[in-house]
């Protein structure tokens, strides 16, 4: 029955929980074997709780929640009380909080079973899953290549069968860079849908959100209901559409605007743009053309990388000002936080208003085209001793983000974005990012479904 358990989707599961069928103190042993059969050379999970799950399964009735009892896999960006939760830092080591972070209240009063924390780079700095506390997480496909990140050990886990669901989060690519690497969905949700506990300047759309990681569709927008839904001390997280509101009928013409490598703007590794090109066209009903960026891809990016230069200063900054935890901060958060410390307020507000013209340009856009897409990665899963690419295609990399350039026009957009699986090639997996207008997940979740009943 085990293993029968582990092949099963989310959903599926939720139904035997409904039924009575299995209960879930069962589910939380097979993750306990499924773990210790497959963690060893991935290590996704490297930090587990089942006592503490199975104390929060027998202090109630859980049939009748959203989840019912189904485990979830936690990043360990995300605290939880009462567990070890790390930040992938040295900083945080020992960190056991006391109170959980709104996300995993949200899916614990919902009848989710916290089981685990997944692991990611220091505080989700680096699309590459490692630090010095736990190590690497390694990609399950060939375990000499990365897993991507920074949300790696969710993706891990779900496609080792070590999580039916799990959580991830996103800037520069955290939800779909690892889906990518890892053949499974993640979903970075509008801006608000998804909110956090108040922190920073919460008028404005943050760089950062929290999402779902899944294996099926369906299996996303369970946990995406959970996680979303208004919070007074978040005013953005009001006023979106509901999320089951598609404005397509299931069967209808999907227009997806291309846009490939921004022209040539994009370095990409050879045949990531056919494989995702092609993951579209299989697409049924799609109908695919090119689509101009009509827009300074150079700019967006440096747009981007001050908006996230400031936030990680501002955040992580006082980090940084202490020499003890500075030299425990990896060189890539200190370049973060020092280029952040050097910001004029007007280079900043410059990195802003452009932020704006590209919601307007994006405006134009989705009045021709219903969804946008281009590659979720730039590059394939690389070998697990580098921290990031430095060249791709024989183009310099000058930055250790650069490498995921393509992710950063979907962020800045707040719109929502799916990395959906697009194929295999040489035993490598890869995704394709597709974007649509703000509020409209269930466009995305339906394209999903479509590919999932063509087979």
């Amino acid at each position: 029955m085990t293993g029968d358990l582990i092949k099963l989707s989310a959903r599926e599961v939720r139904g035997l929980l409904r039924e009575g069928k299995i209960s879930p103190l069962e589910l939380l042993e097979t993750l306990e074997h499924r773990i210790a059969a497959v963690d060893g050379p991935v290590n996704a999970l490297p930090t587990l709780c089942f006592e503490r799950a199975r104390d929060k399964a027998n202090s109630r009735d859980l049939t009748d929640l959203p989840l019912a009892g189904l485990p979830v896999a936690i990043k360990d960006l995300v605290a939880v009380a009462g567990v070890r939760t790390t930040w992938g830092s040295q900083i945080f080591a020992d960190c056991v909080p006391e109170k959980s972070d709104l996300l995993v209240e949200r899916i614990e009063a919902a009848g989710g079973l916290v089981y685990a924390k997944t692991n990611t780079p220091e505080f989700g700095a680096g699309a590459n899953t490692f630090n010095d506390v736990f190590g690497a997480t390694r990609n399950p496909w060939n375990t000499a290549l990365s897993a991507a990140g920074s949300s790696g050990g969710s993706a891990v886990a779900l496609a080792t069968g070590s999580a039916w669901l799990a959580t991830g989060s996103d800037v520069g690519g955290s939800l779909r860079n690892p889906a990518a690497f890892n053949n499974i969905y993640g979903l970075r949700p509008s801006f608000g849908r998804v909110p956090s506990l108040p922190a920073g300047n919460v008028f404005e759309a943050a760089l950062a959100t929290d999402g779902p990681m899944a294996r099926t569709a369906d299996d996303l927008a369970l946990l995406l209901g959970v996680q979303a839904g208004a919070d007074p001390r978040q005013p953005l997280s009001a006023g979106l559409p509901d999320l089951d509101a598609s404005t397509r009928d299931e069967d209808a013409p999907v227009r997806i605007g291309w846009l490939g490598n921004f022209d040539g703007h994009l370095a990409m590794e050879p045949g990531i743009l056919d494989t995702s090109r092609a993951a579209l066209e299989r697409i049924p009903g799609a109908v695919v053309e090119a689509a101009a960026l009509g827009f300074d891809a150079e700019r967006l990016w440096q747009s981007f990388v001050i908006q996230r230069h400031v936030a990680v200063a501002a955040r992580y900054g006082p980090l940084h000002a202490d020499p003890a935890t500075r030299a425990l901060l990896k060189p890539e958060m200190v370049w973060e936080i020092e280029n952040g410390l050097r910001l004029s307020a007007l280079a900043v507000e410059a990195a802003r208003e452009l932020r704006t013209a590209w919601h307007l340009r994006l405006v134009d856009l989705f009045a021709r085209f219903d969804l946008l897409a281009l590659p979720a990665a730039q590059v394939w899963p690389f070998p697990i001793g580098e921290r990031w690419p430095q060249a791709i295609d024989g183009r310099a990399m000058d930055s250790y983000h650069r490498w995921m350039e393509c992710v950063a026009p979907a962020t800045l957009s707040g719109c929502p974005v799916l990395a959906l699986p697009a194929g295999f090639r040489g035993g490598l997996s890869t995704g394709v990012q597709i974007i649509a207008p703000l509020g409209r997940e269930a466009d995305l979740l339906a394209v999903a479904r479509r590919v999932e009943r063509a087979g």
